[in-house]
């Protein structure tokens, strides 16, 4: 299902960058800053929302969120901030409280972050049968005992929210 916003940008309608910032804004700024540090988030997240504003007509919405292809641009962002910074002589700096992330580090942030999104959008029954599965490891007999959803609903709402979720991961690729 495509929203206003998502419709709206990739038309590039007058005020929807301005609406996916607002939106979106946040999530990519806290990835950047999780990645960067807090010197860098605000200018790497403002680089993602002007490749964004640049590329609108390539994003399709049947293809992803909105929110999954910023994460995926915030990404390759991060990733090109990192190794630019890698090629130049570091500063030493008192104020430095964070360690550099290492590239595995961003990958696994983004995925983390990018799958979060991704169970959001799911329907909130799928998700929590998706969720009492993998992160309490619960098996589908356990999970129809503890949520009273009868077995077969458990498995075939475990199928097609997992089936949901392969298809933005993968359409989620920037």
């Amino acid at each position: 299902m495509v929203d206003e916003l998502e419709s709206d940008f990739h038309r590039g309608a007058e005020d929807s960058l301005r609406r996916a910032y607002d939106e979106h804004g946040g999530l990519v700024f806290s990835f950047c800053r999780r990645s960067l540090g807090s010197t860098e988030a605000a200018d790497v997240t403002q680089e993602v929302f002007l490749a964004a504003w640049k590329a609108h007509d390539r994003f399709d919405a049947d293809r992803g969120s909105l929110r999954g292809w910023l994460m995926g641009i915030a990404r390759n962002k991060v990733i090109d901030r990192l190794r630019h910074n890698s090629r130049r002589p570091q500063i030493a700096s008192a104020e430095v409280d964070e360690r550099p992330a290492t590239s595995h580090d961003i990958d696994r942030m983004s995925d983390r972050m990018v799958l979060a999104t991704a169970l959001e959008e799911l329907p909130p029954r799928s998700r929590q049968l998706i969720e009492l599965s993998f992160y309490q490891q619960l098996t589908h007999a356990e999970i129809a005992d503890r949520t009273g959803v009868p077995l077969g609903t458990v498995k075939s709402d475990i199928r097609r929210g997992l089936s949901r979720l392969r298809r933005h991961l993968e359409d989620g690729d920037v």
